[in-house]
């Protein structure tokens, strides 16, 4: 069964035709390339300021040279095994259509079904989608089971039966077309004294557990399990080097150095388990912070990342790679309570996860700024001290990064490309193109 009525895929703009992200060295295994110099402080984000002049703020900006290098390093640490986009990371279509051009690159990991089937509907060349999270979206399956063209190109994320129970619920079995699915293997460890490490995702933890559950899959009419993933979350999302933390690294290094080699052993033989009853495309692991960890695993057939590519800044904090600054946002100064403050209009675009000051914007330029401990980052307004804040008069503009790399996107409509020190054009967030889906 097919629907007809799809919408016509969306075209791209000028500006997105312009991002291009093919033109910097070629990916290789050796050591990576000294940073730009475009990357100094100094240098960039007053580059930054001059080429967005014009722009009210808030302006979200993506430097093309930074986003190009950073694609193409993701690729060198991957050593040759394919990236699937995990388009949470990113949420700009355009920017995740010029990684598919690369190489090197291939499929994305949606975060929601809904997200999955808007992205197939646009981006008709794109025909490998795997939501990375379960789904209990009465509609979405609906859409998934009753088009033969998305139930080809889709594959959603199990751990249990209910989550079958689910799909059948909302549709028989034998009135829709056959639902593809990953089953998800969890990737914490278990480590002695100290106990579970990780974050807490499927239920499925040993090799057994993971053979038995595709054992189970296989014998349900209506599914077919095509992949497995693990995601090591303690090693691909926890830094190693955080900034001013060292005992913390020191231990984080330590936790991760045992946890990898346990997660091969164990995934290896959970793989094998699974493949006694499937047919398996592709298995997915690893994350931005474990991409070399990963790629060495034999048993992994790709890597799942995208943090690295717009770098939010708690991905500055690890020992063995650092990313550039590709996006960023600039906000106005509105005015100055005394002589040793100012006030910049909004920047409370907090991140997720456990509040703590790791998850504020982080002020990058004029450099020596800082947030008022009992204000933080606010809704409307900003209060910042420090070096230079006394100097600060209402238009002059501050730089800030957040911590996160998608979760940017959900505060703009648009990102104004940054290239040659200039304006080249402007690309539309999901929430540009009036899509919200978490």
């Amino acid at each position: 069964m097919t629907r007809t009525d799809r919408p016509t895929p969306t075209p791209a703009t000028p500006a997105a035709r312009a991002l291009d992200l093919r033109g910097a060295r070629a990916p290789s295994t050796g050591a990576p390339e000294p940073m730009r110099p475009w990357l100094e402080p100094s240098v960039h984000w007053p580059a930054l300021t001059e080429a967005t002049r014009h722009l009210d703020a808030p302006v979200g900006a993506l430097h093309v040279e930074a986003l190009r290098w950073n694609a193409h390093e993701m690729l060198r640490r991957a050593a040759g095994t394919p990236i699937r986009i995990a388009t949470k990371s990113i949420r700009v279509r355009s920017v995740i259509d010029a990684l598919l051009a690369l190489p090197g690159y291939r499929g994305v990991l949606a975060y929601t079904l809904a997200e999955a089937i808007w992205l197939a509907e646009r981006m008709p060349q794109l025909d490998d989608l795997v939501v990375g999270y379960p789904t209990a979206a009465t509609e979405g399956i609906r859409r998934l089971g009753t088009d033969a063209d998305l139930a080809r190109r889709i594959t959603i994320m199990v751990d249990s039966p209910e989550q079958l129970d689910l799909v059948d619920a909302v549709l028989p079995p034998d009135g829709r077309e056959e639902i593809r699915v990953c089953l998800e293997l969890d990737a914490s460890w278990h480590a002695p004294v100290l106990g579970h490490l990780g974050v807490r995702r499927s239920p499925v933890h040993e090799p057994e557990d993971a053979g038995a559950l595709a054992a189970y899959v296989a014998g349900r009419p209506g599914f077919r399990v095509v992949g497995m993933m693990a995601y090591e979350a303690q090693v691909a999302g926890v830094a190693n080097a955080p900034r001013g933390r060292p005992v913390d690294g020191a231990v984080n290094r330590w936790m991760q150095a045992r946890s990898m080699p346990e997660l091969v052993e164990r995934r290896s033989r959970a793989v094998a388990a699974v493949r006694r009853h499937a047919e398996l495309e592709f298995v997915n692991g690893g994350g931005t912070g474990s991409l070399e960890a990963t790629a060495a695993d034999p048993s992994v057939t790709e890597l799942g990342a995208g943090s690295g590519i717009l770098a939010g800044h708690l991905f500055d904090g690890y020992a063995h790679f650092t990313p550039a600054p590709a996006a960023a946002f600039a906000l106005d100064v509105v005015r100055s309570p005394s002589p040793r403050h100012a006030t910049i209009l909004g920047g409370g675009w907090l991140a997720s996860g456990p509040p703590a000051a790791d998850r504020l914007p982080r002020i990058v330029w004029p450099e020596g700024l800082r947030m008022l401990a009992r204000e933080g980052a606010g809704e409307v307004q900003t209060p910042v001290t420090g070096a230079g804040a006394g100097g600060l008069r209402a238009g002059d503009r501050v730089w800030l990064r957040h911590a996160k790399s998608g979760e940017l996107a959900e505060h703009l409509n648009e990102f104004a490309l940054v290239d040659g020190g200039e304006v080249v054009g402007t690309v539309p967030t999901y929430r540009g193109e009036g899509r919200a889906f978490l």
